[in-house]
């Protein structure tokens, strides 16, 4: 996104970034996420246990955020001359919850499985894919006929002393064969 930022300017890039935002909204809440903090180009969304495994959600959100952005190709384009993309990591865990500050106060998540995410998240771009999720998400789902789960293995990551393993998932697309007689 530097270089993204750097053509389009400071102020087409902020307008660029919150219409993505306001545009993926939508798929967040119809998968019954919340969004937890902007943190410049990057947005974390969260679900309670029940939410995220409930029919997949924590799944189906990135999908159908990359559905939404591919009808709004036009758009994107017509504006920016580009077509937000984005990659995505999916981990679950517990969090401490509260307000921090003296001065400017926030309410803030902390713990170990929000570090964990994002070094996940960072390992899109190695291993060439836009969603990974954790073994501790993938152990938790139900249901994941509808998905292609390929596992990548068990990865040291950066200020990790035990390993993680990640598996990378794709939404499996069912083309009904049809046969046309002259």
């Amino acid at each position: 996104s530097t270089a993204l930022a750097e053509r389009l300017g400071h102020v087409k890039w902020f307008e660029l970034l919150n219409n993505f935002f306001n545009d993926i909204t939508e798929p967040i809440l119809d998968t019954h996420g919340e969004i937890y903090q902007y943190v410049g180009d990057e947005i974390i969304v969260h679900w309670n246990t029940i939410n995220g495994l409930k029919d997949n959600n924590c799944l189906h959100c990135f999908f159908e955020i990359s559905e939404r952005i591919k009808a709004l190709d036009n758009k994107y384009q017509a504006e920016y001359g580009v077509t937000p993309r984005f990659k995505a990591a999916i981990h679950c865990g517990n969090v401490t919850v509260g307000e921090i500050g003296k001065i400017k106060k926030d309410i803030v998540f902390t713990g170990d499985v929000l570090n964990t995410t994002a070094r996940i998240q960072e390992l899109c771009n190695e291993y060439k894919v836009d969603l990974l999720v954790s073994q501790e998400v993938m152990e938790r789902l139900t249901d994941t006929k509808e998905f292609s789960v390929k596992p990548e293995g068990s990865i040291e990551l950066r200020g990790k002393q035990t390993p993680v393993s990640i598996f990378t998932i794709d939404r499996i697309t069912i083309v009904n064969e049809v046969i046309a007689m002259p």
